[in-house]
């Protein structure tokens, strides 16, 4: 314990955020007022008194002083090294400061009372430990400095209070640390105070050193690596050089480049962002290669390319006419749209309210029927460009807006794809398959196909990857569809619908001989010499060896046939020239598969039995014959009421009940015997049962099915019928009436029954078709029975057929 002895009257020197601890030597500037006269006054009152001047040190922290100051010595007053005045003074113990007292001069003088700081001898064991490690401590951070004098100092140090206050030297100490060193009056819990606040700078210091060490490394990696890629640049260069090579830099040079390129002023002022952007940034930024890829895809769109159209519109209309047999619609439109495009351009209204003339046209019709390469004709006779987009398929909104650039290995849309691959701002872009577009959780990629495709809207398209505007309004979209309630309606009332409801078999004749033979006697290796296939053998094969809406089958009938040939060549059976006759198919490659009803034999007939019907239909492969078969079962199985097969919808099944329950109200004024229609179990079945079939279309020919089924009388061979059928007999409009003649003609039926409502649509069937077909609009079913049945023969009507 520290013992206090005689009090002392001393002259106090404040030392303002400033702590001397005793042992320690310091100078003192006497122009401060106040510790000269502290000073002076010491001097004068040792001028009485043995030995050298005494002053007390005081802290003075925030302007309050400290409970403990230490007694100090004037071991010399002279100059500084400044030249100021001043005064050298050693700490020499602790002093308590006692009330304030009377003394010479002008200083605050004050009673103290000194402290006793010995420490037993020997000394403790933990005060011992306590010597050991401070000494470790201070050694091994007075090393890093390099004070290496000091070193031997410390060592020398064995007095436990005169090694704790020895700390008061060190720089890395606070104010307030030092005056918590200066208030300990134990010497051993001095020293345990000193030794840890020099063990916690030391773990700052290393924390802080390790930190320093690991951005040293970081900037001398980066300094290299910037050496080095500056070298490897001069490398280049020199080797560029050597090469002979001009402008070797200009591809880097992205300012450069984006200036000179002919860009409209938007896309111009955000590449140029871009570009300033990417100066910014470092090279091992991924942000920079994303700005490189943005920078080469804007640079490499046709920003104001355009191919000049070609204004020769009977040109154009001949060029359709050379690639395309039939078509009439869409020629007429394509020939409408190009002399719409030159009298605006005589007039100089090329763009009006910030568009272009494009078209968005939706070509629908079944398979084969020539859509796809109808745009490559449309482009051609345009003098434009043509990129085909295939839709089918997709799924993810991304493939039409394109991905945010900054996912990886992100794109454009197909849109922005095909006009880059275009290389001009007004192409043909065939869509192809819209109608097979999905939707899932990426997105519905027919809803980004609305902006795309609407002419009010296109002029200003932005991608998600370009995010400039992209004027679309000069492009000419065709879309191509197979199933029109496939496409969504907000997408369908973007598009001009065009239908290609199939070929007539001679537009098909024509298409075969003109087109489908030259091209696949190239590719069976075969001169146009060589082979010739006679128009009558073209008309069968189109007639009995196909039924379908388009010509591809044809085509593929037509390439085998030629494969034939080709080989019974190559072994020696056929000699060549070769003309293949009619009555060559058989032989070359087998029987037909389409025998028109009317050319088979009567028993043959599917209508050579009571409660058989022909109806038309239109599928996704366009239209088709569909037969109807109705049956009574036996009255003594008891098994009333109306059973349907086939796979049948709704919509179709109700056609059943409304057909059934007509003939039941109306059979006595038909002459029908109805009394079976109680007790005895309708069937009414649609062959081909795995297909769906569903619509109101077959109405009257389940009516005429089942009228024939209880008269006794077979329907006419040659009649096939369509329409909507109603309770009280009326006869409702349907649709697809061109598809359906053309499947009529397709299965040799001459005659055909529609709606009256369904007149108008005839316009549209094509004229050689009509011909050959006795067509009847009908309002009532009884007028579709006077039709479609045989006479009535005596008996006929008591032989109703009963199912097996």
């Amino acid at each position: 314990m520290a013992a206090e002895s005689t009090p002392l009257a001393l002259p106090v020197v404040p030392l303002d955020d400033e702590v001397v601890l005793p042992g320690m030597v310091v100078p003192l500037d006497l122009s401060d007022s106040e510790v000269r006269a502290a000073v002076e006054a010491a001097q004068a009152a040792a001028r009485d008194e043995p030995g050298k001047p005494k002053v007390l040190l005081v802290p003075r922290v925030d302007g309050t002083y400290a409970g403990i100051g230490v007694l100090g010595t004037v071991e010399q007053v002279g100059r500084l090294a400044d030249g100021d005045p001043g005064a050298l003074i050693r700490g020499r113990g602790r002093v308590r400061i006692g009330a304030g007292t009377t003394g010479p001069g002008a200083a605050l003088w004050v009673e103290g009372t000194r402290i006793d700081e010995s420490v037993p001898d020997p000394l403790p064991g933990h005060a011992a430990e306590l010597v050991k490690e401070y000494k470790a401590l201070a050694t091994a951070w007075l090393r890093k400095r390099g004070a290496w004098q000091v070193v031997d100092r410390v060592q020398a140090i064995d007095d436990v209070s005169a090694l704790a206050d020895n700390s008061g030297y060190s720089p890395f100490l606070t104010t307030e640390q030092k005056v918590a060193l200066l208030e300990t009056t134990d010497p051993v819990a001095r020293l345990k105070l000193a030794t840890q606040q020099l063990r916690d700078h030391l773990a700052e210091q290393d924390v802080a050193e390790t930190i320093a060490k690991d951005v040293q490394e970081g900037v001398d990696k980066q300094q290299r690596e910037f050496l080095l890629r500056r070298q490897l640049e001069a490398v280049r260069k020199e080797l560029r050089e050597l090469n002979g090579e001009q402008d070797g830099n200009e591809s880097d040079d992205y300012r450069a480049r984006v200036e000179a390129a002919d860009l409209p002023g938007k896309v111009r002022e955000a590449a140029l962002k871009e570009v300033d952007k990417l100066e910014r940034s470092s090279d091992q930024s991924p942000e920079g290669s994303w700005i490189r890829t943005w920078l080469d895809t804007v640079l490499e769109m046709p920003w104001n390319e355009r191919t000049e159209d070609s204004y020769d519109i009977q040109g154009a209309q001949s060029v359709l006419d050379a690639e395309h047999a039939g078509l009439q619609d869409v020629k007429e439109r394509i020939t409408e749209y190009l002399a719409v495009r030159k009298r605006r351009s005589d007039r100089g209204l090329g763009v009006v309210g910030g568009r272009r003339g494009g078209a968005v046209l939706a070509l629908v019709g079944p398979p084969g029927v020539g859509k796809t390469s109808l745009g490559e004709s449309v482009a051609h006779a345009m003098g434009r460009k043509f990129v085909r987009v295939a839709l089918g398929g997709v799924r993810d909104e991304a493939e039409i807006r394109g991905h945010r650039r900054t996912y990886v290995g992100a794109l454009p849309g197909r849109i922005v794809r095909a006009i880059k691959e275009a290389g001009s701002m007004n192409p043909v872009v065939l869509l192809d398959e819209i109608d097979k577009v999905g939707s899932d959780f990426r997105g519905d990629p027919a809803a980004a196909l609305l902006e795309v495709l609407d002419p009010a809207q296109n002029h200003t398209f932005r991608d998600h990857y370009l995010e400039v505007e992209l004027d679309l309004s000069d492009v000419v979209f065709l879309a191509t569809a197979n199933v029109l309630e496939a496409i969504p309606e907000a997408l369908l009332d973007r598009m001009e619908l065009v239908r290609l409801d199939g070929y007539t078999e001679d537009e098909k004749i024509v298409i075969a001989r003109d087109h489908l033979l030259p091209r696949q006697l190239e590719r069976a290796g075969l001169q146009p010499d060589e082979v010739t296939i006679e128009e009558g053998a073209l008309r069968k094969l189109a007639g009995e060896y196909t039924r379908e809406a388009g010509v591809r089958t044809l085509e593929r009938s037509v390439a085998r046939l030629l494969r034939k040939v080709a080989a019974q060549h190559e072994l020696g059976e056929r000699e060549l020239p070769f003309t293949v006759a009619e009555d060559d198919l058989r032989g070359l490659i087998g029987r037909p598969h389409h025998v028109p009803e009317s050319a088979q034999e009567p028993a043959e007939r599917r209508t050579a039995v009571p409660g058989v019907a022909t109806g038309l239909a239109v599928t996704g492969a366009g239209g088709d014959v569909l037969y109807v078969e109705a049956s009574l079962a036996d009255p003594e199985t008891g098994a009333a009421g109306l059973t349907l097969t086939g796979q049948l919808g709704d919509v179709m099944k109700e056609s059943a009940q409304i057909a059934l329950s007509f003939l039941r109200s109306h059979g006595a004024e038909l002459e029908l015997p109805v009394g079976d229609l109680k007790d005895r179990g309708v069937h009414i079945h649609f062959p081909a049962g795995a297909v769906p079939k569903d619509g109101p279309s077959a109405g009257i020919t389940m009516t005429t099915a089942l009228a024939s089924l209880l008269s006794g009388r077979l329907v006419r061979t040659d009649v096939a019928m369509t329409g909507e059928v109603s309770l009280t007999g009326r006869v409702l409009p349907i649709g697809g009436v061109k598809q359906k003649l053309l499947a009529a003609h397709r299965a040799g039926v001459t005659t055909v029954i529609i709606p009256r409502r369904n007149e108008p649509d005839l316009d549209d069937v094509p004229a050689e078709v009509l011909e050959k077909l006795d067509v009847h609009a009908v309002t009532d079913v009884r007028q579709v029975l006077e039709l479609a049945l045989s006479p009535a023969t005596n008996g006929a009507a008591s032989e109703v057929p009963v199912a097996a």
